[in-house]
Formats: C-alpha cells, structure tokens, sequence
C-alpha cells in the first residue's frame, strides 16, 4: 500500500468516519475527506485538530454527479461510509434516506470506475441490509444472522432506513459486477457506539445513549436486543479491510444485548443518572406503541426477540477481535459527561 497516494474517505464528519480518518492518520497515511460545505467548519473543526498535515478537505455532494471526483484523484482506496442514519421524524423517505443512500452510492461508484488509479472500495453498509426486524431471525437455519442473508422484508414504507442500507449496497455490488478493475469488500455493523469524536448529537447512537441516561426511558424500556459494536473497531475494521486480502461482507458485532442490560451495566459506573428501572410489558408497549412513535407491526415484529450475529467470517478474514460491550458503553459515557451532553 502506496501511503503516498491519499485515501479518500466520504462524508467526514460522520460518526464512524471520524474515527477511521484519526486511525488513517495516526498509521501515517494520506486522507482526502468530504463534507458538505466547506464554509460550515464548525461540522468539521474536530477533525482539523486530528489534522498532522496529511489531511485535506473537499466539498462534495451525494446527489451530483461527479461531485467526489476531485478528492478521488490518485486514490487507490476510497472508503465510502457517507449515508444518513434517520429511522424517525421522516418526512420525505425518498429524498432524505433513499436517494442519498442509493444515488449517492452510484455517483460514488461512477466516480470510481472514471478513476484508474483505484484499487478497492470499502463500503460502509448495515445489518440492516442483512434484516429488517428481529423476528426475522427466526427465517435463519441456525437462528442467527450470517453475510448470506439478505434483507427482504423492509420497503419505503415499512423500516425505510433498512431499506435504503439494502439498496445502497445492491447498488454497490451490481455496479462493481459489471467491471474488473477495482475490488469491493463490504462492511455490515450492527448498533454502533462507543465515544465520538465531535460533540454533535444528531446521530441515532448518541441520541439513544444520551436518552438512557437522562430520564427519557426511567419508567422502563422494552424488551429490545441489538447487536453493539464499538466505533473504534468499525474504523479499524475499514482499515483493515484494505490492509488485508479481504474480500465479501462483514458483519461487525461484539455481541447481542438487551437495552435494559446497558442501562444496569451504566448504572453501575454512574449511579447519578436516571436509567430505566425496570421492563415495559410486552402487552403495555403494545397498547402504547402508537402514542410514543412506534407502530403496533414493529412492536410484534421486534420486542422480545434476541438478534445473534455471527461474527466468524469477520474475525477470520480481517484478523480482528472486538471490545467487550461493557468497555465500550463506558467509553461513550465517560465522552457524553466530558463534553457535557448529558
């Protein structure tokens, strides 16, 4: 790997990509990053200070055509991980989570196939893409999710953000189908948290950490289980994804938890806080579902049903291990408390 040829990372200011752009510069390699508008700095101040003058800023947008091609030039490793991450208060899911997930990718993708001195993407997709609700799990051979499966219950109207995680990545594989020059390796993570590197909190994996804590859940929470891994190993992951002879998708999970679960384990280091004490009935959630923003079909097709992950493939092809969920829950409260967001 040329360290002299830049690594073009998209969308910058994300929560994942933050971190691979600080790993990417700490190992001593190049990176060119887009944002949005190069006048709005203060979305990107954090990543100035990781600046060791291997780092350069380009405008780009997901939507035109051609607009990531300056900063690709010369790259032989783009890392594609600009997408929205929304599940609520949508107003328009075409235009603010299929068409930037879908389109973005393919002018991404289009920009690529113009460039020739790329080698390999790194696409930053979902479990999502692998399933939409839990109880689909029970669809499994083996009653946990592996690469193989594929998301296929979800549409615009029914978990729309899972959908736009599948599209994007259909995208992404049809497209690299069709030409021999670059290599694509996909990287699927389940819930994303651990500490950021900024102080926005307009992600979804912030904003649900910061509500477990602040009160918003006290009464109780469902009985809903994720898959959780820690940001930092996302990031390392993306690195390695081109530093080893990879290749397919990756599921990226430390392992399965129960929200209430996180709640006990954050307690315990920070008993101040107002974390959930207890369970919400199933039949309770149910009945409520409609008034605190969920429907009553993805109450029946997620409370109670435990996700596995397995993780196998992950670990063999990329030669990594994964935090401890524990570790990584204290981390992003211990970040949340110092930069005074919760």
């Amino acid at each position: 790997m040329n360290k002299e040829k830049p690594i073009l990372v998209t969308g910058g200011t994300g929560y994942i990509a933050s971190w691979i752009i600080k790993y990417l510069l700490d190992l001593g390699y190049k990176v060119n990053t887009t944002v949005r508008s190069l006048q709005d700095e203060k979305k990107f101040v954090h990543l100035k200070n990781l600046d060791n003058g291997k780092l350069k800023f380009f405008e780009a947008d997901l939507l035109k055509e051609n607009s990531f091609s300056e900063a690709m030039k010369e790259s032989e490793i783009v890392i594609h991980t600009a997408s929205p991450f929304v599940v609520k208060n949508l107003k328009d899911v075409k235009k603010e989570l299929i068409d930037p997930a879908k389109l973005g990718t393919r002018n991404v993708l289009n920009s690529v196939n113009k460039t020739p001195s790329v080698k390999k993407v790194i696409l930053t997709s979902s479990v999502a893409a692998i399933h939409s609700d839990n109880k689909d799990i029970v669809l499994t051979k083996e009653n946990k999710f592996t690469e193989e499966y594929w998301n296929f219950t979800s549409s615009e109207t029914k978990n729309p953000y899972a959908y736009s995680k599948l599209l994007a990545e259909k995208e992404a594989w049809e497209i690299h189908e069709k030409q021999k020059s670059w290599e694509l390796v996909v990287l699927n993570p389940s819930f994303v948290l651990g500490p950021s590197l900024s102080k926005r909190t307009d992600s979804t994996s912030v904003e649900t950490m910061i509500q477990l804590g602040n009160g918003t859940f006290f009464l109780g929470v469902p009985e809903f289980f994720f898959g959780v891994v820690d940001v930092r190993d996302v990031a390392m992951a993306h690195i390695k994804a081109f530093e080893e002879k990879s290749s397919g998708r990756h599921i990226l999970c430390s392992d399965s938890m129960e929200l209430f679960e996180m709640g006990k384990i954050l307690k315990s280091y920070y008993p101040k806080y107002l974390f959930p004490i207890s369970k919400v009935p199933y039949f309770l959630m149910w009945l409520i579902s409609p008034l605190i923003g969920f429907t009553r079909e993805y109450v029946e097709s997620n409370v109670g049903f435990k996700v596995i992950y397995d993780n196998s493939y992950t670990k063999k092809d990329l030669k990594m291990e994964f935090r401890k969920i524990e570790d990584t829950l204290k981390d992003h409260y211990e970040q949340l408390i110092k930069d005074k967001l919760i």
